[in-house]
């Protein structure tokens, strides 16, 4: 029964439904007992003869069909079908997503992952800080803002030699994407060094590498004097959500962040932002995040997601020894799954802090949708993964390193290959 019931397109209220009928019938239609007079026998033979036993089966395929539409299909399952990004989302749509038990949250994204992305590579970058120390944001989480006692102290800018070295290391090892990052608010009033910075980016360009630049906020002007240069991406993260975000930082306003990435994407630049997760937020926090990056008019080109790694002297540090608030592993792995199912086109970054994690937790998060690393010697202030590690890593899961600039394949051929 279960079998044919299941063939046939009926579920159990379809079936719960057509037996009360049918029973429901039969009991109405009871014969008059032989005693009865002659109007309840004639009664009898015309109720019989306009009766529908058993059910006719133009009533059963309406109220199948019926029945059918009354099942709505699920956020989820329209997320895991789509075949192009969206900007639409709403807030309730990304949680439904989000709290999908987590075994089928990472099996959809992984085999959604596969229609928009060739499954078999993975985006090697390499950063350097080009200028340390001396900011004077007050982000709580930072060690190079020059309002805490950290152990990062103010420092000169980088010569382009310097630069360059570093850059032929990156490359050497593996790297198609080089990083350079400046502790500044702004680009305002820093004409010179705007200068040296689009040099060091022409001639990392012409090594064959991508690049990008992380330098704090910037004008319409100053990014398409960077895309001059050649410059590829320009990273901006929003940190963390909306209602969240005035617990981490005052002295720049997250609309101020929202400006500088539409700046760089009208400038023609790839916008990568994305944010960083362990500063105390909520679940919650992490949906209205992802909300603002899937909301964007384009998505980020690529999306960091950094683990925060608390260092002694920063504010953050302090507020989260206190508190005892700890980020939960499968809070990353939510997020990253859910940014893939919504961004299917952005390449996500397992960014800072990935190297407090055990390879297998690495594992779990290029399983929910991430294909890209930041690698070598250092981040901007934390320690990165080694360069053999990583190789011998990829190695293992089967992955090569993503050509430069060639990112964005056609789609019918990342199709052909998806695992459906």
């Amino acid at each position: 029964m279960f079998s044919r019931t299941k063939a046939n397109g009926l579920n159990g209220l379809t079936l719960l439904k057509i037996r009360n009928l049918t029973t429901t019938s039969r009991c109405l239609l009871a014969p008059p007992s032989p005693t009865a007079g002659a109007a309840s026998q004639q009664s009898f033979q015309i109720k019989l003869k306009t009766s529908v036993l058993p059910p006719d089966p133009n009533f059963l395929s309406s109220t199948i069909m019926k029945d059918n539409l009354e099942k709505k299909e699920s956020t989820f399952e329209k997320a895991y079908k789509a075949t192009e990004a969206r900007h639409d989302w709403t807030k309730e749509e990304l949680r439904e997503i989000y709290h999908t038990p987590l075994m089928e949250l990472i099996h959809r994204a992984q085999i959604f992952h596969r229609r928009f992305q060739n499954p078999s590579e993975v985006q090697i970058c390499n950063l350097l800080s080009i200028k340390t120390g001396g900011c004077s944001e007050d982000c709580k989480y930072c060690a190079q803002s020059s309002r805490y006692d950290t152990d990062v102290n103010a420092e000169k800018m980088l010569s382009i030699e310097q630069v360059l070295e570093a850059a032929k290391e990156a490359k050497a090892n593996g790297a198609t994407r080089f990083c350079m990052g400046a502790a500044w608010r702004e680009m305002k009033g820093r004409k010179s060094a705007l200068k040296r910075i689009a040099q060091m980016v022409s001639e990392v360009d012409k090594m064959g590498l991508e690049t990008c630049v992380t330098l704090g906020m910037v004008n319409l002007e100053q990014a398409k004097q960077l895309k001059e240069a050649g410059l590829t991406a320009y990273n901006h993260n929003i940190d963390t959500s909306r209602e969240h975000y005035p617990k981490v930082i005052s002295t720049r306003t997250y609309d101020d962040r929202l400006e500088t990435i539409r700046h760089v994407q009208e400038s023609g630049i790839s916008a990568c932002t994305g944010g960083i997760l362990g500063l105390g937020e909520t679940e919650e926090d992490h949906i209205s995040f992802l909300y603002t990056l899937s909301t964007m008019e384009k998505h980020p080109e690529s999306l960091p997601i950094n683990r925060l790694v608390p260092i002694k002297g920063t504010p953050m540090s302090a507020d989260l020894e206190k508190s005892g608030k700890k980020l939960q592993f499968e809070s990353i792995l939510r997020t990253i799954a859910t940014a893939r199912l919504a961004m299917p086109d952005s390449i996500i970054r397992l960014a800072a802090g990935r190297y407090t994690m055990k390879e297998t937790e690495q594992f779990l998060c290029f399983m929910a949708g991430c294909n890209a690393i930041f690698s070598g010697k250092k981040m901007l202030t934390t320690m990165c993964n080694g360069w053999e590690e990583d190789q011998q890593m990829l190695a293992k899961w089967g992955l090569k390193p993503m050509k430069a600039f060639t990112k964005h394949q056609s789609k019918s051929f990342l199709h052909q290959h998806a695992e459906i």
